[in-house]
């Protein structure tokens, strides 16, 4: 094959030898990254997977942090600094009329980065994948289940990950074209 190589693809008839199969490839030096397809939700899959480490909730708490003083300072500095009135000899650094549109952009702040980052993190918007190019990954919505191994680094040995998949007995072993 000519030219870069996003992966390889193993396909496999049922949920069980899919399971069977990362397990197995899992610790495997060649592996790279190993992702898991299926038309439904498995059963300790994402365990045997290997957990990544979940970035919404920083992201969020840094929405949230820079939303909230930042609404607050803004507040501040148009109250105390830019245009000061002096209403009722109330102070001009009134903080609890600053806290619930703080407290309302914090919120909003918290949202919107956890929405940036969950659609960061799944690599959206994406209109074409390259498993796309593999006529047999069409059936991963409807009734077959797919192993990929992604090269990660200089270790990822394609024709020795090629062989080991072979060694799984899958229905199929192709190559996925970047």
């Amino acid at each position: 094959m000519t030219g870069q190589l996003y992966g390889l693809l193993a396909e496999f008839p049922t949920a069980d030898a899919l399971i069977d199969a990362v397990s197995r490839v899992r610790g495997q030096p060649f592996a790279g990254r190993v992702e898991a397809y299926s038309p439904f939700a498995i059963d300790g899959l994402a365990e045997s997977l290997g957990g990544r480490a979940d970035r919404i909730a920083p992201a969020m708490l840094l929405g949230a942090l820079v939303g909230g003083l930042g609404t607050y300072a803004l507040e501040w500095y148009s109250a105390v600094h830019d245009y000061p009135l002096n209403v009722g000899g109330r102070p001009l650094a009134s903080w609890p009329a600053f806290l619930p549109p703080a407290l309302e952009i914090t919120l909003l702040g918290a949202a919107l980065a956890g929405v940036i980052a969950m659609l960061l993190g799944n690599g959206l918007p994406r209109l074409h994948h390259p498993l796309f190019a593999v006529e047999a990954f069409e059936r991963a919505s409807s009734d077959r289940f797919f192993l990929l191994l992604r090269p990660e680094g200089a270790s990822f040995d394609a024709a020795a990950a090629r062989s080991f998949l072979q060694s799984l007995a899958p229905l199929s072993v192709a190559e996925v074209p970047a």
